[in-house]
């Protein structure tokens, strides 16, 4: 009886033991889904920028994110519309994929010796400078304040 019992316990704690690596492996598997779409929308954001020079160093893509910038560009843009509708993209795809989203774009031309004539700007070689992108999130959908966050952080030209 006394053997019987025993081994009712060695097998609880075994399967204990085997419940919670399955509750680490979810776990893992969701910072990794995390960190794979902010990664996605990182690049996304990039190409949206490089597709559009002037409006990345007319500024118009620096600021914070997620905003609330609304413009529908389906009939045609000027730049600073197609920024403002990248934007309102961007935006909304930080909000749908990412607990707990804040994001910030900053380019800056500083340290130039030459920066280019506004009729040069959508001409390719980049012209230099650089963008930073930052994004934070919260690894868990957790509603405490001081939930820990996670950051990615890019240096880029676009």
């Amino acid at each position: 009886m006394i053997e019987v019992l025993v081994a009712m316990l060695v097998f609880s704690v075994g399967l204990l033991g085997a419940a919670g690596l399955m509750v680490l492996a979810a776990r893992s598997n969701q910072v990794a889904y995390l960190r794979t779409q902010v990664t996605f929308l990182a690049q996304n954001m990039a190409e949206r920028m490089q597709a559009n020079p002037i409006g990345v160093w007319n500024g118009e893509y620096n600021g914070r994110y997620p905003d609330t910038s609304a413009q529908d560009c389906a009939s045609g843009c000027t730049p600073s519309q197609l920024a403002l509708h990248d934007r309102q993209r961007w935006s909304s795809q930080l909000k749908t994929f990412l607990p707990h989203v804040e994001a910030s774009i900053r380019c800056s031309s500083e340290g130039l010796s030459h920066p280019p004539a506004r009729e040069q700007l959508p001409l390719r070689p980049p012209y230099g400078g650089n963008c930073s992108m930052v994004v934070s999130w919260a690894e868990r959908r957790l509603t405490e304040v001081d939930a820990p966050r996670q950051s990615f952080a890019w240096e880029f030209q676009p």
